[in-house]
């Protein structure tokens, strides 16, 4: 096959432990999937899920011990943090029952959803798409992807964010307003999901405004941390 002009690199992710790479086919996200943000956010109650999605090569991945440099964005004046667990998948399907979601899921990982808030807020306003808020270069800061066997109970595992080491979000996984399982069941009605995909399953209360020379330092019990400078 000869193509026009060379095709991009394919995004993507360290494994925990090896020199192996997971490549990324899409990037899911789970919107105000955490009550206490729902509540931050404005909404309350178990709303169904809604999802929006990042470009695959909106990963920033970082490796295990280092620390990723994320540029500041253009066109926003007010960058938030998101810390989240990130589902990677390994089997693909559609119409998958939450009590099958299991089977499909090859690891975990520690990423944030960096978001545009402003520009997300501007087009929220407008009744506009929001991509420009979510969807930007480098909004997906990622780390290394544990294999599910040697993940632990991601279930109730803790999870927390620091900026400059201070507490900024803290949470436990069990505190999805939709589990996993349960996210994989709804987003696969919606799509196919494939091999490579990957699903950021939603943050904690606490989001906040990041500026350049911030370090954040995130984790999810069991999956190591994640670090990240704002430059």
């Amino acid at each position: 096959m000869t193509y026009v002009i060379s095709p991009a690199p394919i995004p993507s992710v360290p494994v925990a432990g090896t020199a192996e790479r997971f490549p990324v086919h899409r990037i899911y996200c789970v919107g105000r999937n955490y009550e206490e943000h729902a509540k931050e956010m404005g909404f309350t109650g178990r709303e169904p899920p809604f999802f929006f999605m990042k470009p695959a090569d909106a990963i920033l991945p970082v490796a295990a011990g280092e620390t990723g440099k994320m540029p500041y964005p253009s066109l926003t004046a007010n960058l938030h943090h998101e810390i989240e667990l990130v589902v990677a998948i390994g089997k693909g399907g559609r119409n998958i029952a939450a009590a099958d979601a299991l089977q499909h899921i090859w690891g975990y990982a520690v990423g944030l959803d960096m978001t545009r808030r402003d520009l997300q807020n501007d087009m929220k306003k407008q009744g506009r798409p929001w991509s420009i808020g979510k969807g930007f270069d480098h909004s997906a800061p990622i780390g290394p992807i544990t294999p599910a066997a040697q993940a632990g109970d991601v279930d109730t595992a803790g999870i927390w964010l620091q900026v400059n080491g201070a507490d900024r979000q803290r949470s436990s996984v069990s505190q999805l307003i939709w589990n996993i399982a349960e996210t994989i069941e709804h987003l696969s009605a919606a799509w196919e999901l494939q091999p490579g995909d990957l699903i950021f399953t939603g943050t904690p209360e606490g989001v906040a405004a990041v500026v350049r020379g911030d370090v954040l330092e995130g984790g999810v019990d069991g999956l190591g941390t994640l670090r990240v400078e704002m430059v």
